[in-house]
């Protein structure tokens, strides 16, 4: 099959870019985008061009490196899928493509389709974690845990930190991935301790990082490849709103 892609191009943050137009053929439909973009950038390399810089690792929906706009959509068409899992037998062929970066203030790009997404991993750091010192793993039954909750957290902690949320959403909130470090932990018994304490921590830095605020657009649901739910927002928004409550009853 043939694809035109107008692809971006930018050589650093403070150089201009511009789409740049490439025509792909001969390339399988089982190929996956990231696959597809292989192929064009050996042929680019053969003949002295530049390649595309792009971001990938595992190649398999789980590390959350791939990442970027396929005509004005994070990820690309199919829904519930990363760029890496995507096939080009979800285009026609002859299908004209354009793909440009993340697009969020907070996510300053680094050269064509690669964008820093550090500003997530600094909202983890400030309280995505259990400080408690728990040893080895537990016996699976000693310590019980209902079975919706533990489907619940489960479910949240299938965020790879892709950031398609942010950048699909028209505010650039990171409120879904926030949400989803939350509720991953505090869903469950070893996350309660420092429930409160997390919530204003990693809601604070979200701030501090420039993310907007959610206003229940919902495109951050319905671009995530893991299939999060805004549901989980409205559980961040009650543990941190608690928190802050029992905060300043506190230093009163």
């Amino acid at each position: 099959m043939k694809l035109v892609l107008h692809v971006w191009r930018q050589r650093g943050p403070s150089e201009r870019g511009s789409f740049e137009r490439h025509q792909v053929e001969d390339v399988a439909p089982e190929l996956s985008f990231l696959e597809m973009l292989d192929v064009l950038n050996e042929r680019l390399a053969s003949r002295g061009a530049q390649p595309i810089a792009f971001d990938s690792d595992c190649r398999e929906g789980i590390c959350g490196a791939c990442g970027f706009m396929i005509n004005g959509v994070a990820h690309g068409p199919g829904a519930a899928t990363t760029v890496c899992q995507l096939h080009l037998r979800s285009f026609r062929d002859g299908d004209e493509l354009w793909l440009e970066p993340w697009r969020a203030r907070t996510f300053p790009l680094v050269r064509d389709l690669i964008v820093d997404r550090g500003a997530l991993d600094r909202v983890i750091a400030a309280g995505g974690y259990i400080t408690a010192p728990t040893g080895s793993a537990p016996e699976a039954n000693g310590l019980p845990v209902a079975k919706s909750e533990a489907e619940a957290a489960m479910d949240a902690a299938t965020c790879i930190g892709c950031g398609a949320c942010v950048a699909a959403c028209p505010n650039a909130s990171a409120s879904l991935f926030t949400a989803a470090k939350l509720v991953h932990l505090g869903r469950l018994p070893q996350g309660q301790p420092e429930r409160g304490a997390r919530a204003l921590g990693m809601v604070a830095q979200a701030q501090r990082e420039g993310f907007g605020g959610c206003t229940n657009v919902g495109e951050c649901q319905a671009v995530c490849p893991k299939g999060i739910r805004m549901e989980s927002i409205a559980r961040l928004n009650r543990d941190y709103l608690r928190a802050a409550l029992t905060s300043r009853r506190g230093a009163a």
